[in-house]
C-alpha cells in the first residue's frame, strides 16, 4: 500500500521505515496497548516457568476480560505462529497463573472470561504457508501486519482472524435415548456452555417477544452492513460488535434493546432522548454512551450515533 503526504496540493510518496530492534516494536505496542488493541497491560516477557522455559512477549486483558497473548517479529518467521500456539495451550492449562498476574497488575479481583483467548501475532509480513497453517490449525490466532513510515506513521492491518467455535458431535445431538429431545438439547447446550464458556446469539433471543426479536435483527443488520469486516461476538450478558475493538454492545430485554457505544458523551450535542452518559453507571458491555431502543423509530433517530461509534475506532 502506497502512502502519500499531501502538501499544497502536491503528493509526495512516504518511504517505508523499520524498527531497529524487535523490542522497539514491542515497547511501542505495550505503551499504546489501549489505543491500538483496546487491551489492558498485564506483563511483559512473562515467564512460563522452568518446565516450559518460555516467555510470553506481552500479556494483556481485552475489553471483554478475555486473556490476550501478543507475540512480535521484526521479520517474517513461521516461529511466530509456533510460539503463539505453544503459549495458547500453556495459558489454557495455567489459568490460575494468569488470574494472579491480572489481579496483581490491575489491582483488583478480575472476573476473567475464558470463552475466548486472543492470540495476536504482529509481523511485517506473512508467507502463504503461515496463512495456510493457521487455517488448518483452527486455533483462535489473529495475524496482524504492520508497516512503519519515515514520517512516523504506523499502519496495522489484520490479515487473518478465526474465532474457534466448539460444536457437538452428531452422536451427542441425535442420541436422545427415548428422552424429550427438547430437554436433551437444552441440557446439551447448557453443558457445552459450562465446558467451553462459549455463547451463541440464539441464547440472547430466549424469552424475547417477536417484536423485540425483529428489532434486535434490524439493529444487527444495520451494524453488520456498515463494514464486511465487523465481527459479531456473543458474550454472556451482551453481544459485542467489533473490528479491532468493540464499538457497540447490545443487551436485550423484554421490552427494549440497550446499546452501549464507544463514544464520548461530552462530544454529543444534543444528547437524544434515547441516550444517556453511563461513565459513572455500572453496566455490562463496553462503551460510555447508552442508547435505549424500543422501536424502529428510535433506531432510525439514533443510527447516526452507531455510525459515529464505528468511525470513532477507525473503521
Amino acid at each position: 500500500m502506497a502512502i502519500f503526504e499531501i502538501d499544497k496540493g502536491k503528493a509526495k510518496r512516504v518511504r517505508l521505515s523499520d524498527f531497529k530492534l524487535e523490542k522497539d516494536l514491542q515497547r511501542l505496542i505495550e505503551d499504546n496497548l489501549e489505543t491500538i488493541f483496546n487491551c489492558r497491560f498485564i506483563a511483559t516477557e512473562f515467564s512460563t516457568g522452568n518446565i516450559h522455559s518460555g516467555r510470553i512477549d506481552t500479556l494483556a486483558l481485552s475489553e471483554d476480560n478475555n486473556p490476550v497473548i501478543i507475540e512480535y517479529k521484526k521479520v517474517a518467521s513461521s516461529d511466530l505462529i509456533n510460539q503463539s500456539l505453544y503459549y495458547l495451550h500453556w495459558i489454557k492449562d495455567h489459568k490460575g497463573d494468569f488470574q494472579i498476574a491480572a489481579n496483581k497488575a490491575l489491582g483488583r479481583n478480575i472476573d476473567i472470561d475464558w470463552s475466548g483467548i486472543r492470540v495476536i501475532c504482529l509481523a511485517p509480513e506473512y508467507k502463504k504457508y503461515d496463512l495456510h497453517a493457521v487455517q488448518v490449525m483452527g486455533a483462535n490466532i489473529e495475524l496482524w501486519q504492520y508497516k512503519t513510515y519515515e514520517n512516523g506513521i504506523l499502519n496495522i492491518e489484520e490479515v487473518y482472524k478465526r474465532t474457534a467455535i466448539s460444536t457437538p458431535s452428531n452422536q451427542e445431538t441425535n442420541d436422545f435415548n427415548g428422552k424429550n429431545p427438547v430437554m436433551v438439547e437444552a441440557g446439551r447446550k447448557a453443558a457445552l456452555t459450562r465446558k467451553t464458556a462459549s455463547y451463541t446469539i440464539e441464547e440472547h433471543f430466549e424469552g424475547l417477544s417477536d417484536d423485540i426479536k425483529e428489532l434486535f435483527e434490524s439493529i444487527r443488520d444495520y451494524i453488520i452492513d456498515l463494514d464486511g469486516s465487523i465481527e459479531e461476538a456473543p458474550k454472556k450478558k451482551y453481544v459485542a460488535y467489533k473490528t479491532s475493538q468493540n464499538f457497540a454492545c447490545l443487551q436485550a430485554s423484554k421490552n427494549r434493546i440497550i446499546i452501549y457505544l464507544k463514544l464520548n458523551p461530552n462530544q454529543i450535542n444534543p444528547i437524544p432522548k434515547q441516550g444517556r452518559d453511563v461513565r459513572e453507571v455500572g453496566h455490562f458491555g463496553t462503551g460510555d454512551f447508552e442508547l435505549t431502543i424500543k422501536d424502529l423509530k428510535d433506531l432510525e433517530e439514533t443510527k447516526y450515533l452507531i455510525n459515529e461509534a464505528y468511525k470513532n475506532i477507525g473503521g
